[in-house]
């Protein structure tokens, strides 16, 4: 029997200890897709205990904690209850998550960030609260120590196109911190006509651009501005929520009088909002292929499913699933007509729906090239897939029918500073995948060349394929 998440944790044969020991362990991290606020990172913000870091805004836990029963004012906060009293619910509830990844990334966290080795159970919570927050009340828990702690060299935080980045330029100017904090350009609210947020989010993009959008043109040139001005803040990645594809072809002329009935107030149909976005996308994807940008399209989820409580809490709050429309054709279609103009920028495709692997995997092969190690790829198991099935899954699926040594690796799409470590965890199930290969005669038996492998996984075909810095991403050693 196998002590618990000991140093060999997931690692399951000679080959795998070795893969992750001597060449995985000590990468540094590139987190190209999280959702971290950077005016935390700019203020350097301190949090009290663990509750805070832990539970607040942490929608993964707070589903698990709904589902172990545990009422809601403990959940997301409530009149009368304290930081521990939603510790204690939260340690109630971790026993029952075995077999979920919480269960691993709790205990990991504890382990790497505090060195609190405890099984996580009711019975030791308070040992758990004080032993934390004794270094909470310390000088070593900053966000930015939680960062270096981990070893993050780039985090690239999702940003609409209206926000003042003012907080990426402090970080910019700020010497003391050797973290890049880059922006992502994620413009999802300007292609949701019938969305309620749409007019009110123009009204801020209008404040960002210091003048009024009167028409179609006016929204395009309006982008691209706000493109050029990410892009002078070091921004090298868009990233797009297609929680349906688009692909329903439009004249300019079609998709500005589309606009013109939202800008008015009036009613826009599904089909006149499909016809434009797909002009739309379709433009905006030229830009970032004129800027050398890669391309993020996280596809099918389905969000905000439970009314009552979205009209309670809000969007973001675990009441999401996986979706499952259209796929096949549609992103088909975009991709040809990007390639058709010489326009297709590096593209990453994610699916929430797993059963989508093998179809975007296929896909991918027929629009890789103009000499780009995987130009266009097969996203990271994420959201409901970064569990350890889920990432064998996605890389089995990449493997079968691509390059999985070009594959650009992890990142967390989290809201915690404690999140981190889930990179150790790919990593740790990547080194087992391959050693598995090998005990099972399946590949060669050569450390050197399977640990480039891994290390090429972890960090470095991340630092070629961004592009953050010309030839380098960071400062640090690269473990290899």
């Amino acid at each position: 029997m196998k002590p618990f998440m000991d140093e060999h944790f997931l690692l399951q044969n000679d080959t795998a200890i070795r893969l992750y020991h001597d060449y995985a362990a000590t990468m540094p991290i590139i987190d190209y897709h999280c959702h971290l606020d950077p005016r935390e990172i700019a203020e350097n913000k301190r949090f009290s205990n663990l509750t805070q870091a832990w539970l607040y805004g942490d929608h993964y836990k707070w589903r698990a904690m709904r589902t172990n029963g545990i009422e809601e004012k403990y959940v997301t906060g409530g009149e009368g209850v304290g930081d521990y009293d939603r510790f204690l619910a939260w340690t109630r509830t971790v026993p029952a998550t075995v077999g979920n990844p919480l269960y691993h990334w709790s205990h990991l966290e504890l382990r790497r960030l505090f060195g609190v080795d405890d099984i996580i159970q009711e019975s030791n919570a308070r040992a758990i609260w004080d032993q934390t927050k004794v270094r909470f009340d310390g000088d070593g828990f900053s966000v930015r120590e939680l960062i270096n702690k981990n070893n993050v060299i780039v985090i690239c935080t999702t940003d609409d196109p209206a926000d003042s980045l003012e907080h990426h330029d402090f970080i910019g100017r700020d010497k003391t911190i050797d973290t890049k904090v880059l922006p992502s350009f994620r413009p999802d609210k300007a292609l949701n006509l019938r969305s309620e947020t749409f007019l009110p989010w123009l009204k801020r993009l209008e404040t960002s651009i210091g003048s009024d959008i009167a028409d179609y043109d006016g929204l395009l040139k309006a982008l691209e501005s706000r493109i050029a001005y990410f892009h002078e803040r070091g921004c090298r990645i868009s990233d797009h929520a297609l929680d349906e594809v688009p692909y329903a072809l439009a004249t300019h002329s079609e998709a500005a009088a589309i606009f013109a009935k939202a800008l008015s107030g009036q009613s826009v149909s599904k089909e006149e909002e499909n016809k434009y976005k797909t002009l739309t996308l379709l433009q905006l994807g030229r830009w970032y292929a004129e800027r050398d940008w890669a391309m993020q399209l996280h596809i099918h989820a389905r969000r905000n499913n439970n009314g009552r409580m979205f009209a309670k809490l809000g969007p973001d709050t675990g009441f999401d699933s996986i979706g499952d429309g259209r796929l096949a054709d549609a992103i088909v279609g975009l991709l040809n007509a990007w390639d058709r103009e010489g326009a297709l920028p590096r593209t990453i495709l994610y699916s929430l729906n797993p059963n989508d692997n093998d179809i975007l995997a296929s896909i991918i092969g027929s629009f890789q090239g103009d000499g780009i190690p995987g130009k266009i790829q097969l996203g990271s198991a994420w959201w409901f897939n970064d569990t350890k099935d889920g990432m064998i899954a996605q890389m089995t699926s990449l493997a079968n029918m691509g390059l999985l040594s070009r594959f650009v690796g992890m990142l967390t799409d989290s809201r915690s500073f404690l999140s981190f470590t889930r990179h150790e965890y790919f990593r740790r199930i990547l080194c087992n995948m391959l050693g598995e290969w090998v005990e099972r005669g399946e590949a060669p038996n050569d450390p050197g060349w399977l640990g480039g492998i891994v290390q090429d996984i972890g960090y470095r075909n991340a630092e070629r394929y961004f592009r953050f810095n010309g030839e380098g991403s960071g400062k640090r050693n690269d473990g290899g």
